[in-house]
């Protein structure tokens, strides 16, 4: 019987062993050292705020994998061996596989700062991440104040955790805004608001310069590298991006770059060896996605295309048009398509953006110059139905259009505020155009797709 090995228990790697079951009878073993059972990443911060418990956050029963005949070993693969097909674990046990998926996912960047091996000193990645945090930040009485160190989704999700704690929390971010890398301008300056708002202290074009130790080895303070100020704190959190987490592959013969390098099918250099999710580095680009992506729904169709291809029916992953989900906060934040930053705008990408006067709710377009055919949207505080912009996405639709029909793309509760007359009334004063609103048509709606 064929073995199937799967390095890491996060969605890609659980979601490829799930369907290689439906697909077949091979054996399949799947190896963490994070934790004995799969769980959502996602959900760790609403554990932390007191929102659920940690088992909540496992989304099959314990007898799952028993009953699905999936083994689960909890261990850590020092060493791969790909000529003899062995893995060599921690515990100086070793396994054979005959297929071999790296599913191992990403860890926090650390960039060399002194004192960024303090006790006090951690990410927001894992589990232990988390136990780690309940330790350094149980209260306000223990952790007087923290320091959070970059500026994207994970050092929100950390400033918005220590503040249901009513801990102080100073937020260092390197940028001018906050993810203009990401953000257009307009999106950006309203999430600095926001995040002000809830009382943090946001530092702006602000980067660390050094982590200071108390007499016992814990954080004591931090220095700014721009003013020399130091900032007395008790825990810091570095959450300046991730990387892939592929260090014991370095003399394994597997082609790395920043992560594992793989072709369309998921293929790496070596035979039968493949890797997905968050390690894994395209070496051909997909339209405009980022080589490496460390998103959960683009692990779990990874997951889903690597299956078939491992059971006989070789498939290329095609993750379709991009899109994405976060929350600012309590701002509730989508996007599908592409929306550049000023940073990294193309010539011919045109943005129309409206924000509403009094709440923090707006909403960014991109549209060709030329064709204006749309190119992608981001909302901040409106749910949008994701089969309808994918359809107008893949359908190549006017900026025209998709005013037009705006109100069939909305999907927020009934009771909620309805803003696309104002919308549409600022891109017709904007671009000199006089389009007006279609009524929603739910037939229209569900007939998409």
């Amino acid at each position: 019987m064929e073995h199937v090995v799967i390095i890491g228990n996060g969605i890609a790697g659980v979601t490829a062993a799930r369907h290689i079951r439906k697909l077949s009878d091979k054996k399949i073993t799947i190896i963490s050292a994070e934790s004995e059972y799969f769980f959502s990443r996602t959900a760790l911060m609403y554990v932390y705020m007191g929102h659920m418990k940690f088992e909540h956050t496992q989304p099959y029963e314990n007898h799952f994998w028993k009953k699905n005949n999936i083994e689960l070993v909890h261990g850590y693969v020092a060493k791969v061996d790909t000529e003899q097909k062995l893995l060599y674990l921690a515990d100086k046990s070793s396994l054979h596989y005959d297929k071999l998926v790296i599913a191992t996912g990403s860890k926090p960047n650390k960039f060399g700062w002194p004192g960024q091996d303090l006790d006090g000193v951690q990410g927001l990645y894992s589990k232990q991440d988390l136990e780690l945090l309940e330790e350094n930040a149980p209260n306000n009485k223990v952790c007087k104040r923290a320091v959070i160190v970059g500026g994207g989704l994970i050092g929100i999700e950390l400033a918005e955790m220590l503040r249901t704690r009513d801990i102080p929390v100073t937020f260092l971010v390197r940028e001018k805004s906050f993810w203009n890398s990401i953000l257009p301008s307009g999106e950006s300056e309203m999430i600095n608001e926001h995040i002000r708002e809830h009382h943090i202290d946001l530092r702006l074009g602000t980067s660390l310069q050094e982590i200071h130790p108390d007499e016992n080895g814990r954080v004591k303070s931090v220095t700014l590298a721009e003013t020399g100020e130091e900032i007395e704190c008790n825990l810091v959190g570095l959450t300046a991006g991730v990387t892939p987490n592929i260090d014991f592959l370095k003399d394994s013969g597997i082609a790395l770059g920043r992560g594992v390098k793989v072709n369309r099918f998921l293929e790496t250099n070596v035979k039968d060896v493949y890797a997905i999710g968050d390690c894994a580095e395209q070496h051909e680009a997909i339209g405009n996605r980022r080589p490496i992506e460390a998103v959960w729904y683009t692990g779990r169709m990874m997951g889903e295309a690597l299956a078939q291809t491992i059971c006989g029916n070789r498939m290329a992953y095609n993750p379709g048009h991009w899109f994405n989900s976060a929350k600012f906060l309590d701002i509730e934040y989508q996007t599908y398509g592409w929306v550049f930053s000023e940073r990294n705008k193309k010539e011919n990408e045109v943005h129309f953006h409206w924000r509403h006067p009094n709440e923090k709710i707006c909403i960014t377009i991109a549209f060709d110059r030329e064709s204006e055919t749309l190119l992608g949207i981001n909302t901040f505080g409106i749910r949008l139905r994701h089969h309808v912009f994918d359809q107008w996405l893949s359908e190549q639709q006017s900026i025209d259009f998709v005013m037009e029909h705006l109100v069939d793309a909305n999907f927020d509760p009934e009771f909620y505020k309805n803003f696309e007359s104002q919308i549409v009334s600022k891109y017709n004063a904007d671009f000199g155009k006089s389009i007006s609103l279609k009524k929603r048509n739910l037939k229209r709606i569900f007939q998409l797709g």
